[in-house]
């Protein structure tokens, strides 16, 4: 009975090694990576596993992470006839004086939704997203009323709110800002990397204009370049097979901030990399989560 009883411990324990091994191995054999950030997270899109978890539950203020919700918001006007693509939107006095990352546009110059849309995509320019703002709803309050209201309906988190529709500090804002608008968004890892996703999901043209390496404002003569150092068309030492979004920014308060995505072999992965203590760190940090991630 004893021979018995080891022979089948003897065929069941090595039936037990490999089907773990088949589970986890990879997991086991690819250690997790340190990441120089205050905050991290890793999500497989298809499946919505967070591979990777760092501070995720935390918030922080989050840069131009927020102008994914506002893409979000002027995506969904352009599906709902809300808005046209080539509607013209007249820039008002606190779009043109708003500060961080802008297209210097004067007061009562007018732009189309496009342009304003892709050059805040594509640059991450605070006045036209101001601009799409006031545009969208009658006022930036009314919009970032909105942005909370679908913050909540796509089961982001209560730790995340958002404050303005650029993600400009309160320092940033400018002399002409409503009263109306002041604070900073605060936005967790985990739920930037949840509106990524959903943001991918619902309007997957959004990868067409976050992978363009530039654009032009024709009326302006004026070229600018994506802030994405991670697209592989740029070619620079950054660039990274796959990637094709989605938004980088910085504020003081913040730091430097990426949400990068990068598909291969079928596979998209989302990063968000929040406070990292460079512009060139918060690539190279995305870059060890997408290495870590494709690994598995």
């Amino acid at each position: 009975m004893m021979k018995k009883h080891w022979l089948r411990w003897a065929i069941i324990i090595p039936v037990l090694i490999i089907l773990i091994f088949i589970t986890l191995g990879p997991r086991l054999l690819v250690g997790k990576p340190d990441v120089d950030a205050e905050a991290a997270v890793l999500m497989d899109m298809h499946t919505g596993e967070l591979l990777m978890n760092v501070n995720g539950n935390t918030p922080m203020p989050s840069a131009n992470m927020s102008k994914l919700m506002t893409e979000l918001l002027v995506l969904e006007d352009i599906r709902t006839g809300r808005l046209g693509w080539n509607d013209e939107v007249r820039i008002s006095r606190y779009a043109s004086t708003v500060g961080g990352i802008n297209l210097s546009l004067r007061y009562g110059e007018r732009m189309t939704v496009s342009e304003l849309f892709q050059s805040m995509v594509v640059y991450s320019a605070n006045d036209a997203a101001v601009a799409l703002a006031e545009r969208s709803a009658g006022n930036e309050a009314a919009f970032v009323k909105r942005m909370n209201e679908k913050a909540a309906q796509i089961g982001l988190s209560s730790d995340s709110r958002f404050s303005n529709a650029s993600g400009a500090g309160q320092s940033e804002l400018g002399p002409n800002h409503p009263e109306d608008i002041r604070g900073e968004t605060k936005m967790t890892a985990s739920d930037t990397a949840k509106l990524a996703s959903y943001l991918i999901a619902s309007h997957p043209e959004i990868l067409r204009t976050s992978s363009r390496t530039q654009m032009e404002l024709k009326d302006k003569g004026l070229y600018i370049s994506n802030t994405n150092w991670m697209l592989p068309s740029l070619a620079g030492p950054y660039s990274y097979a796959g990637t094709d979004g989605l938004k980088a920014g910085y504020t003081s308060d913040a730091g430097y901030c990426f949400t990068g995505t990068a598909e291969q072999h079928g596979r998209r992965l989302i990063a968000v990399v929040l406070g990292a203590p460079s512009k060139e760190e918060r690539f190279k940090q995305t870059r060890k989560l997408f290495d870590y991630g494709f690994s598995l």
